[in-house]
């Protein structure tokens, strides 16, 4: 059981956290944990730059390690995959990239919070991949389900897999307050979300070159990763590879710990939760 009582794990205020041992460990210790593995997986709460920072570290760390890292971001979708590949290139500035990109049209969160990932990414030449698609393919999904879809999106997308009744538990629980037939039609978008995803990471592979050593590092929600029941489950199902899932989780203001379940990822960091409109 995803929730199961009792196998729980202290997180404190950037710290690291082995979820398996409950031990305080390092970024070299993740990256150590990724040796062999194709894919890393690194979730956000959106708002939080806290939780962007030990993003671009772990990338960081694994590009130390010697890995060839590609980042894949939730926050573009794929027909912008041009405008990534002339970012890291350095064929545009900061102002084109974000104009030429449609970056407020892509996502509706502050660039601020992901520019330390960007600027990395581009001083250090990293392949970038835009792993999200159009959303009304998502709405469409959602409202009617996969058979209304258009023939442009059932040829670029895998039948998404329905019967994952974890992932169905989860989703509900975040989701909750919901009628159930609208938790039902929302799980369908959700499901198309992640498997679209991680096949936009698989396809790297099978389209690139791509050396021994590469490492894919998917940057998306927690929700699309929590449990290892989003992307990673996606991706693990169609490959029979498991990766690293890494797990931010906001902390309030005088509080420096929290408690989360062992199941959540494999390592989870604490950040400090920002201060949001209202607070």
């Amino acid at each position: 059981m995803l929730f199961e009582p009792g196998h729980r794990v202290e997180v404190r205020v950037n710290q690291i956290t082995e979820s398996a041992t409950g031990r305080r460990v390092s970024l070299q210790d993740v990256a150590a944990a990724a040796d062999g593995k194709r894919f890393v997986y690194v979730g956000e709460e959106h708002d939080n730059p806290d939780a962007h920072r030990w993003q671009a570290l772990v990338i960081g760390e694994l590009v130390r390690r010697g890995r060839n890292v590609v980042v894949g971001f939730e926050m573009y979708q794929r027909p912008k995959q041009q405008y990534l590949n002339a970012w890291t290139l350095g064929q545009l500035s900061e102002e084109e990239f974000l104009t030429q990109s449609d970056w407020k049209g892509q996502w509706g969160f502050a660039w601020d919070l992901y520019r330390p990932i960007f600027i990395f990414a581009k001083e250090n030449r990293l392949r970038l991949v835009a792993l999200n698609i159009p959303r009304d393919w998502v709405r469409t999904m959602s409202r009617q389900g996969w058979d209304a879809l258009p023939p442009e999106a059932k040829d670029n997308l895998p039948t998404p897999y329905m019967d994952n009744k974890e992932h169905f538990e989860l989703f509900s629980a975040l989701v909750g307050g919901h009628a159930g037939g609208s938790v039902e039609g929302m799980y369908r978008g959700q499901v198309l979300w992640d498997e679209a995803m991680a096949d936009s990471a698989l396809r790297y592979f099978e389209n690139a070159y791509v050396p021994k050593n590469t490492v894919f590092v998917v940057i998306a929600g927690n929700g699309h990763l929590m449990y290892e029941q989003g992307i990673n489950y996606r991706i693990e199902r169609r490959t029979g590879e498991n990766g690293i899932t890494v797990i931010t989780r906001s902390i309030p203001e005088g509080q420096e710990k929290a408690e989360v379940t062992r199941a959540v990822g494999d390592f989870v960091i604490g950040t400090r939760e920002p201060k949001r409109s209202g607070q």
